[in-house]
């Protein structure tokens, strides 16, 4: 090996490139499952042009030019592991917008944070205690000024890996899939065309989302005379959001223990919805307040709070609130946290209840327990019934937060040992408590006298633990307790129960349902018409066949109907299919018992048209006024 060939080798452009394939393959480990080959295809010519443009542009301080590529690209790669563990797609600039919010969720940061991923940062590490310490490699570092030439060749090689990095972005831009788009197109292509392109989303007219469209595209026959129609007339309409509380939980037991023993109750007082999915995008828990309250899809990226909130949205709250209801929103948290101080008045809520309310009274995670967030809650309901005043009502608990390290104080739940220490363990503890807590919510309302007068909805927010970062000993304590592997049926499903004393029957409807279906549920139950509103869900106790479409938590394209869970790979065809009934993973030619498909292309075309008619729909909404609900202290 000649002399030229060996100051190559040593070069910085060398070095780092050697430094972030070994961080290409770390990503792509853990979010994609390609060829050996596919992490050097796609992700060199990016580095590689970003590369030449220091050896073009850099006399001083390259090597710091160098470092500072490295540590930007660090920053990209590490941001997508740690994204895809928690919601299973591809993070975009977007999610930088919600970074204050890490503070408050480092817990679950930390949680999901394997030391693994930190390696990621060390030769970042290494680099900068030499710089300090170490004469060689200033001299090193120190290039000699590079020849006319040589810019040249740097020049072309720049311009040749920028077609390259075309060539990978361009035909691919039509996959629909983030995860298979970034995997075709290169991490940080991904990123950039991401960056380039977001703002270019034809919107549909607004003439042409109306709510004959959408009945339309989800084949629903409107109905003269529903069923159930004002079965609760003039009761009071209390929510009940349940953080992280997902469907597998309910008459699950533990060496013969209940988990959730007020729950099981509850359900069989109620209407029950057993197959019911979360639709929450990157806002989780605010996104789930926005579409209950709303039935509108959430936005292509970033919480429906900061991206819809300036807007005047239609919503529950306001019809109720033009029918005499008064309307009231519970959080024990800050009404900053997650932009509710724009969201609620958004949804058009008279009043909300924050941190200022609770005073952090018995504080655990971010505010003050669901046993005091229930207690003074249903206080305030009764000075507001006893003022003759009808109240709508959204309660949003919080003690069960990902990563569920509840305090020991609450722990009522003696598990056996081999569920002690493990995230599974810590999330049944957690759910014990709130599914306690939700006890005394109850006798609360009873002691009240606002039980037998009300309209009680009680749903989960979205899952809480995801599949896509449990360990191995995670998964095995799941399959030991729910006899099968744990997946994406068990990870989405979030409860639905319905309680009207004296009006609805017990019972339990398999009719599969979204978080966009209960406000067209409940707008029948209580007599409120929806004729001209353009909605997004449909009334579970009279449509029996439905389409959810879902895009966090899967990647966009994926959807959900009566038979099966759709993935979709790069298109439609090379898609997977997760049946209900627990069959295994399947090809889209896969049938049902009586011979018919399980998923149509149809579907999916469909499911991806409701996003885009819902995004279309709310971005051309009016603003609204400035001045919002009250705060009450």
């Amino acid at each position: 090996m000649n002399e030229r060939v060996r100051e190559a080798l040593r070069s910085p452009f060398a070095v780092f490139t050697v430094l972030l394939a070994v961080k290409f393959y770390m990503a792509s480990s853990v979010v994609f499952d390609g060829s050996v080959w596919n992490p050097l295809i796609t992700s060199l010519p990016s580095v590689w042009a970003a590369f030449a443009l220091i050896e073009l542009l850099a006399d001083k301080r390259k090597t710091l030019a160098y470092a500072i590529v490295d540590l930007i690209y660090t920053c990209v790669y590490f941001a997508v592991i740690m994204y895809y563990k928690y919601f299973g797609i591809i993070v975009t600039y977007h999610a930088f917008s919600q970074i204050g919010q890490v503070k408050e969720v480092k817990g679950s940061v930390f949680q999901l944070m394997h030391p693994y991923f930190l390696l990621i940062f060390a030769d970042l590490v290494v680099i900068a205690l030499l710089a300090a310490r170490h004469r060689g490699f200033r001299r090193w570092a120190s290039r000699p000024r590079p020849s006319r030439a040589y810019r040249m060749g740097a020049a072309v090689l720049f311009i040749v890996m920028l077609v390259i990095c075309a060539l990978q972005v361009v035909p691919n831009r039509g996959i629909v899939n983030e995860l298979a788009r970034a995997e075709r197109m290169g991490i940080i292509n991904y990123e950039v065309d991401v960056m380039l392109t977001s703002r270019r989303e034809a919107l549909l007219e607004p003439s042409v989302v109306t709510p004959a469209a959408v009945r339309e595209v989800k084949r629903l026959q409107q109905t003269a005379v529903p069923a159930y129609w004002s079965a609760a007339g003039g009761r009071h309409v209390i929510f009940i959001q349940l953080e992280a509380f997902q469907t597998i939980l309910l008459d699950l037991k533990v060496d013969g223990v209940e988990v959730t023993p007020v729950l099981n109750r509850l359900k069989e007082e109620g209407v029950y919805f057993p197959r019911f999915f979360q639709q929450v995008g990157a806002g989780n828990t605010s996104d789930a307040e926005y579409t209950a309250n709303t039935s509108l899809l959430t936005p292509p990226a970033g919480a429906a709070s900061e991206t819809y909130g300036r807007k005047a949205l239609p919503s529950l709250p306001k019809l109720l609130h033009a029918r005499g209801y008064e309307t009231v929103t519970f959080h024990t948290n800050d009404v900053k946290f997650w932009h509710r101080d724009a969201l609620y008045p958004a949804l058009g809520f008279d009043r909300y209840y924050d941190q200022q309310f609770f005073r952090d009274e018995d504080f655990v995670h971010f505010g003050s327990s669901d046993e005091v967030l229930y207690r003074k809650s249903v206080a305030e309901l009764k000075a507001l019934a006893d003022e003759g005043q009808k109240v709508y009502a959204n309660l949003i608990s919080m003690s069960a937060h990902h990563p569920f390290n509840l305090p020991a104080h609450k722990d009522t739940f003696d598990l056996p040992e081999r569920f002690r220490g493990t995230f599974v363990g810590d999330y049944l503890r957690s759910q014990h408590y709130a599914d306690k807590a939700l006890g005394l919510f109850s006798e609360e309302m009873k002691a009240a006298g606002l039980w037998e007068n009300s309209l009680i909805v009680i749903y989960g927010d979205h899952m809480g633990m995801p599949v896509y970062s449990l360990t191995k000993e995670d998964r095995s304590l799941l399959k030991e307790l729910l006899g099968r592997t744990y997946g994406y049926y068990d990870m989405l499903r979030v409860p639905l129960l319905i309680i009207a004393p004296g009006a609805l029957e017990p019972q339990t409807i398999e009719t599969v349902g979204g978080q966009t279906d209960i406000m067209p549920t409940v707008a029948n139950l209580v007599g409120v018409r929806l004729d001209g509103s353009v909605v997004f869900g449909q009334d579970l106790l009279n449509y029996r066949s439905n389409l959810l479409p879902i895009r966090y938590y899967l990647p966009t394209g994926s959807f959900i109907n009566d038979y099966a869970i759709f993935v979709p790979g790069e298109r439609f065809e090379d898609g997977t299919v997760y049946p209900l009934d627990g069959g295994k993973p399947a090809g889209t030619d896969s049938v049902g018992a009586d011979g018919s498909p399980l998923v149509t292309e149809d579907e999916y075309r469909r499911a991806l048209d409701l996003f885009r008619m819902s995004h279309s729909y709310v971005s051309q909404l009016p603003e609204r006024p400035q001045e919002g609900g009250r705060q009450s202290s």
